[in-house]
């Protein structure tokens, strides 16, 4: 497969990372907007049953008591309620790091996934194919294989007319170039895992300076006061940890997938060029 096919097919997936980029935006977005509405919804729903509350106080006797059990709440409005402690500021900024993180990430393991191949069978048919066609025959085989070792392999072909030596310069040279492809976009990853848990102790900076300043205006130290300043603080650290430990996940999976891949290429290249030695014969 020749590197301008190879653009060709990876097109494709590039415009579906670009469409789950704009996604992922757009649903943080909506959910930041939903998040404001519904507290602002609780609150005229509070104040609303407040008032209700105080007319029926008047108007009638007061009825008894009844203290019924609060449910639970779901992991989703728990983390739901601690996003919005923390502040939509720092959070917030730390939330699309990890959308970009994952979408970074899912490009990555799509792109590998496609880039792995069976060498093995790849061998077997390229080497049919010199027995029985000759090198025309082994080009059109890899010509018509996707992956980075069908691309290899294509340009120790190419240069089958200048030597041997010509063709394992070849092979090694756009080895070096396959995988640096491979490893696009890694280094971006590993920046979104710094940046998410120093953005949260920046927040947690900033908290806890605004928690003092609170202690400063009230002439007191009260414990309401500095628990509330500190939790919310806290809140951002907890958020970018969260964030950094599901990105670093994905990190190790990617690094060791790419790992085995450029492991595959060259006991496979090793194998092609023996294979090429032995037809030149």
């Amino acid at each position: 497969m020749s590197v301008l096919n190879y653009f060709n097919y990876l097109k494709p997936i590039f415009k579906i990372m670009k469409k789950l980029f704009a996604f992922l935006s757009i649903v943080a977005l909506i959910t930041f907007g939903l998040s404001n509405y519904t507290i602002a919804q609780e609150d005229v729903m509070e104040g609303d049953t407040t008032e209700a509350a105080v007319e029926e106080q008047v108007v009638e006797e007061p009825a008894p008591v009844v203290v019924e059990e609060e449910k639970p709440l779901s992991f989703h409005e728990v983390l739901k309620e601690k996003f919005i402690e923390g502040g939509p500021g720092f959070m917030g900024i730390v939330l699309l790091a990890l959308i970009f993180g994952l979408a970074i990430s899912i490009e990555r393991i799509i792109y590998l996934s496609l880039a792995t191949v069976n060498t093995t069978k790849l061998l077997k048919n390229v080497e049919s194919a010199l027995e029985s066609g000759g090198i025309d025959q082994a080009k059109e085989v890899v010509r018509n294989t996707r992956g980075p070792v069908a691309s290899i392999f294509s340009e120790g072909l190419n240069r089958w007319d200048d030597g041997m030596v010509d063709v394992e310069k070849a092979i090694v040279a756009y080895g070096s170039v396959v995988t640096g492809r491979l490893e696009s976009g890694v280094s971006w990853i590993s920046l979104f895992i710094a940046l998410a848990p120093m953005l949260g102790f920046m927040g947690t900076v900033i908290g806890m300076i605004k928690a003092f300043d609170d202690i400063a205006a009230a002439g007191d130290i009260s414990p309401t006061i500095v628990a509330g300043g500190i939790k919310v603080a806290l809140l951002t650290t907890v958020f970018g940890l969260i964030v950094a430990i599901i990105l670093q996940i994905f990190y190790n999976y990617i690094v060791s997938k790419i790992e085995s891949l450029v492991n595959d290429m060259e006991d496979t290249s090793i194998s092609f060029i023996d294979l090429l030695a032995q037809h030149k014969k």
